[in-house]
Order: structure tokens, then sequence, then C-alpha cells
């Protein structure tokens, strides 16, 4: 799930991107409105977090104007501004869910998981291949009884892999899922997660189903036979 948060104050913004991107949460950070109206035409976002006093103007602007585009994405509102008035603003220029800072961690991921439910995106709490079934609530990966837990990481890479099954995605398009946009990976970056990611199948007996396609990418492909 890829997320945009937009938020100024880089001693708030840390650590919730920090707690995001350990629940398995791909985040995309913008620190006003300029950074975060580019990212919205080049990003499709299943959920956005926004503060509302930005330097170059409110996140008001920004949650009406993505409502324009018709763009359906969840947007929760993370602010001080604290009155009856000011959250029936928000709500009214179309986000889904508004929250007073300072945010306890655990309710704002609570909320997320609810607003996630409700994306156009969503996809149910498990994706499920051929038996292999990834718990997105959890991280944990089961098949035929046993189970294993993944890092965030690993977690990333599977479940865009488990949701485009037997497809060759290549390391561009890996990359642009899994990296958040101000990030630039190491040229082998892509092919160090694979190999992470393989190991950890191989506890379950599947790791030759992630296929190397050399010089295309990679897939997830339960049909192909041990090699």
């Amino acid at each position: 799930m890829r997320i945009l948060f937009v938020e100024d104050d880089p001693q708030q913004r840390q650590p919730i991107c920090l707690a995001l991107q350990r629940q398995g949460y791909t985040v995309d950070t913008a620190p006003d409105l300029k950074t975060a109206y580019w990212l919205i035409h080049e990003v499709d976002y299943e959920l956005l977090i926004l503060d509302w006093l930005l330097p170059d103007g409110e996140g008001t602007q920004l949650c009406r104007y993505y409502r324009q585009q018709q763009k359906t994405a969840p947007i929760v509102f993370l602010t001080a501004k604290d009155t009856t008035a000011d959250k029936v603003t928000g709500l009214d220029v179309g986000a889904d869910d508004y929250l007073i800072k300072p945010v306890d961690l655990l309710e704002l991921l609570a909320r997320i998981r609810a607003l996630r439910r409700r994306s156009p995106l969503w996809q149910g709490d498990e994706l499920t291949l051929e038996g292999l079934t990834l718990h997105l609530e959890t991280r944990k990966l089961s098949y035929q009884g046993a189970e294993i837990q993944l890092k965030s990481r690993d977690f990333q890479l599977l479940s865009y892999l488990m949701r485009h099954p037997r497809q060759v995605l290549s390391c561009q398009q890996i990359e642009s899922q899994l990296w958040e946009w101000d990030k630039s990976p190491e040229s082998n970056a892509v092919a160090v997660r694979v190999k992470r990611l393989r190991e950890q199948l191989k506890q379950l007996g599947v790791e030759h189903w992630l296929k190397t396609h050399y010089g295309s990418g990679y897939s997830l492909n339960p049909q192909q036979n041990v090699s």
C-alpha cells in the first residue's frame, strides 16, 4: 500500500513515517503543497495523510483539488486545528477522517487499516496464490500448514508480486513500487531484495516460484518447475 504523507514539520513527519514503513507501507512524504501537487499527478496513492497548515498554503486546498480530479483514495487530516468548525470544514472538502495532533500512533494505524478497506484498490485482508497466503495485517506468510513472519521490506516485495502473479515485472517497475519517490536505490538493490525474499520462501518450499527472467525482471509463478 502506497501512502502520501504531507507534513512540513520533520519532527512530526519522521517518526510517523517510520511507524508506517514498519507496518509494510511505502510512504512518500511532501513538506509542502507544491511537492504534493506534483506527486498526486505522478503516483496513484491508496491513501493520503494531510497536514492543514503548510508553508505554501493549506491542506484543504489539496484535498479539494484531489477530489475535483475524481480521485477516490481515502484522505485523513492530521492537524493541530481542533475546533468543531475545523473538523466540519476538513470533512466537507473531501476528507474521510480527521485526527488531532499530537496523534496516538496506535490510533492512527487503526484508522488507516479501517480507511484502507474503503479504498477502490482494496483486495481484502489477505492475498492468496495457489495455496500461498499472505496476511496483510500481520505480514505472516503461510503455505500447507507452515507459517513464517516476513520483515516489512520482504512483505512489500512479495505483496507486489502476488498482486501481479505470473507477470514479468521489470526492475524499474519494482523500484517504483517499493522505493519512495525521493530515494535512489543501488543498481543491484532489487536483486538483493529478491535474493532475500527467495531465502524466506525457501522455508516454505516455494522458492522456485520466484523466477528470474534475465534482462527482463522477475515473476512469481507457481507453475514453474524446480530448476
